[in-house]
């Protein structure tokens, strides 16, 4: 009866081991599972417009398009946002177009053709 109760108690003893050992694992499993999730959280919710579209000036289709200049690169290149919220580098496509008039947070009516400005116009009274 002795070597019962001894072989007894020491399988307990093992069952509470293992039990602890259980709660241990799964107190570190969630702890990393909080972590994941604190990161996966806020990475998800950084703002939208800091990770603006840069878009290459020949991505743009051939049409007419409302902008507003971000700022005037130099006379034959400006930086503008189209309503999309996409932002381009526009080159002028020919050689009478000159951008050194226009500001920055001007809006421009403006006309593309493989990417470059053939014409465009400064809605903004300055």
């Amino acid at each position: 009866m002795d070597a019962w109760r001894a072989s007894e108690g020491a399988r307990q003893k093992d069952l509470k081991e293992s039990a602890s050992t259980f709660l241990l694992l799964t107190w570190e499993f969630r702890s990393v599972n909080r972590t994941a999730f604190v990161v996966s959280f806020a990475l998800a919710t950084l703002p939208v417009a800091a990770t603006a579209a840069i878009v290459a000036s020949t991505a743009i289709a051939n049409g007419t398009y409302t902008v507003k200049v971000v700022k005037v690169v130099d006379a034959k290149h400006v930086d503008v946002v189209l309503d999309s919220g996409q932002e381009a580098t526009l080159p002028a496509g020919r050689p009478y177009v000159d951008f050194s008039k226009v500001q920055a947070n001007d809006q421009v009516k403006l006309s593309l053709i493989d990417g470059n400005v053939m014409v465009f116009v400064d809605l903004t009274s300055h």
